[in-house]
């Protein structure tokens, strides 16, 4: 059965993958066919998400394959075609019906092809559907017509042909040991590498070059989501200085009416916005600083690889491809974001207020920023948490660090791997206010924690883990222990903290107990019982062996107060 001017060409039965003829053909659920080794080679290492070569359509997980009977029916018919082909006599023209992937020049009378009767309406109408909807597994070898599968051979270039050759037989470098993953000559797979996986290294070098390209584009996307992250803290940024100066301008307008009774507060109260913009600009710094560095080392890596898809050099390239055939550690950044001071936008409401009754307001404010010393709340620390290079006084209100372990009982309760060690009071609702002496301490932690927080080997304080506190590092490196840690502007530096807790609001709030002044305030959420968090630190060789000192507690509140 012939159909004059229609012709079938060796392209139609090419797997897009491996650029052969396909060797049993099988379908992905958007409706593309590749050979059955190659699309299962393609999708290693890719994880549960898959990629189609083609179309690039994403699938959650790997789909289930499903073999394509009528376009493995037409493609073996090509093969045996093929196969006739290259038995017929050289002297055959290349345009002659005997080569069935020849095409009719214009005017000529050359007999089509002919092939089985109905395969090529069959083919037409099923070539780019899923033709079988049963799993490769259960595929019934009976169903199909009998034909013998060609096996593959190697072809060898031989010693005089460009490119490595193998340096023990003098062939080329031609196959891959997939078990071995390294470039062979066909000698090598006879011989040393005799019972291993092997393929053609051009063959196998194009499906990792498409894995590879699917790495650039999720690279060049992480490389946005950063670059987009940059302008969001650079715009949060200006949003915050412009309302900083706004802030500031009409805090001074404010003063400016009252003379020089109110210049004390007027200068309390920029030093707050100024302090908050100060903050929020470090931490900007930081978060860009950080993100610049991912960018730097995802461009490298995007070069490096964008460079190696380029490659010819097969056996550079499977020495080269295993270092870049994932992608790099990163941050999440999702939930990073510049936020501004929560006090900052109070300031230019409370100068309004004093403007209009100046002596009364004056005392209405003091009041408002120490009001904290009415919660007081007698602390003192538990000895059965202490890790055991701690030093705890009799009376509960000193501990400091020393360089040798305490024999003691290794409770639940005891930290055993950081130096720290809570109060002995609870906090399960209320406000309650205490204060600790840190002197010149070179680093020290003070906040809360829950009561079920992990005690035991090395901890990761965040809020998310039940730790809430503010730390000293180096003298002068102040943060707050959030991810990624929270950098905080601390002028002039406080020898008494103050640490307020208000359980119904959700804040914690820092003092510099010397000036009467706010450090910083946290705002969350809590479900548990807690307890003030102390960490002396390491002593340092002596550079940080100052205790910390409870100071004398104040009348105290002793509403929500529980003790251990």
């Amino acid at each position: 059965m012939s159909f004059p001017g229609e012709f079938l060409s060796e392209e139609q039965f090419t797997c897009s993958i491996c650029l052969d003829v396909f060797t049993n053909p099988v379908s992905i659920p958007c409706g593309h066919s590749f050979c059955s080794s190659c699309i299962t080679s393609y999708w290693e290492g890719q994880g549960k998400s898959c990629f189609c070569p083609l179309c690039k359509e994403s699938f959650r997980k790997r789909p289930e394959l499903h073999s394509n009977h009528t376009l493995k029916e037409i493609t073996e018919q090509f093969k045996r075609m093929a196969e006739t082909t290259m038995s017929a006599p050289r002297s055959a023209p290349a345009d002659s019906p005997s080569n069935p992937f020849s095409a009719v020049k214009p005017g000529a009378q050359n007999r089509p092809v002919e092939l089985p009767r109905g395969l090529l309406p069959e083919m037409r109408n099923r070539f780019q559907k899923t033709s079988s909807s049963e799993p490769l597994a259960s595929h019934d070898a009976d169903s199909l017509p009998p034909a013998k599968t060609p096996k593959r051979n190697f072809s060898v270039s031989g010693t005089g042909s460009n490119g490595p050759q193998c340096p023990r037989h003098g062939h080329s470098l031609e196959l891959l040991c997939k078990t071995d993953q390294t470039c062979i000559c066909i000698t090598c797979a006879e011989r040393e590498h005799y019972g291993h996986s092997v393929i053609e290294a051009k063959r196998e070098m194009n499906i990792k070059k498409s894995q590879l390209r699917i790495l650039e584009v999720e690279l060049q996307g992480l490389i946005t989501v950063r670059e987009r992250k940059i302008e969001e803290i650079q715009t949060s940024l200006a949003e915050i200085q412009v309302n900083a100066e706004r802030e500031k301008a009409g805090t001074v307008s404010m003063f400016a009416e009252l003379m020089k009774a109110v210049e004390k507060s007027q200068a309390e109260l920029l030093g707050v916005v100024e302090m908050g913009q100060q903050a929020a600009e470090l931490r900007s710094q930081a978060f860009i600083r950080d993100l610049q560095t991912e960018i730097s080392e995802l461009r490298n890596r995007f070069s490096n690889i964008n460079q190696l898809t380029q490659s010819q050099d097969h056996v550079f390239f499977f020495k080269t491809y295993p270092a870049y055939s994932s992608l790099p550690e990163t941050k999440s950044w999702a939930e990073v974001a510049l936020t501004p001071d929560p006090t900052a936008e109070a300031v230019l409401r409370n100068v309004t207020q004093m403007v209009e009754e100046v002596q009364e307001a004056l005392r209405r404010l003091s009041a408002i920023l120490w009001k904290v010393q009415e919660y007081a709340m007698d602390v003192t620390l538990d000895r059965d948490s202490a890790h055991p290079r701690l030093i705890i006084t009799d009376d509960g209100k000193q501990v400091h660090c020393r360089d040798r372990y305490q024999t003691v009982p290794d409770t639940v309760e005891r930290f055993d791997r950081v130096v720290c060690v809570l109060g002995r009071q609870g906090i399960s609702s209320g406000c309650h206010y205490w204060e600790v002496v840190v002197g010149e301490k070179t680093d020290w932690d003070l906040g809360i924690a829950s009561h079920s927080i992990n005690r035991k080997g090395k901890l990761v304080a965040n809020p998310a883990n039940g730790f809430w506190f503010l730390s000293l590092r180096d003298k002068h490196e102040y943060v707050f222990r959030t991810e990624p840690s929270m950098p905080i502007v601390v002028h002039p530096k406080p020898q008494h903290v103050g640490v307020c807790v208000d359980y119904e609001k959700g804040q914690l709030s820092f003092y510099n107990a010397d000036t009467k002044s706010l450090i910083f305030t946290f705002t969350d959420s809590f479900a548990e019982t807690l307890y003030p968090f102390f960490s002396p630190c390491t002593n340092k060789s002596g550079k940080n062996e100052a205790p910390l000192i409870i100071c004398p507690a104040y009348p105290a509140n002793p509403s929500g107060q529980t003790e251990k």
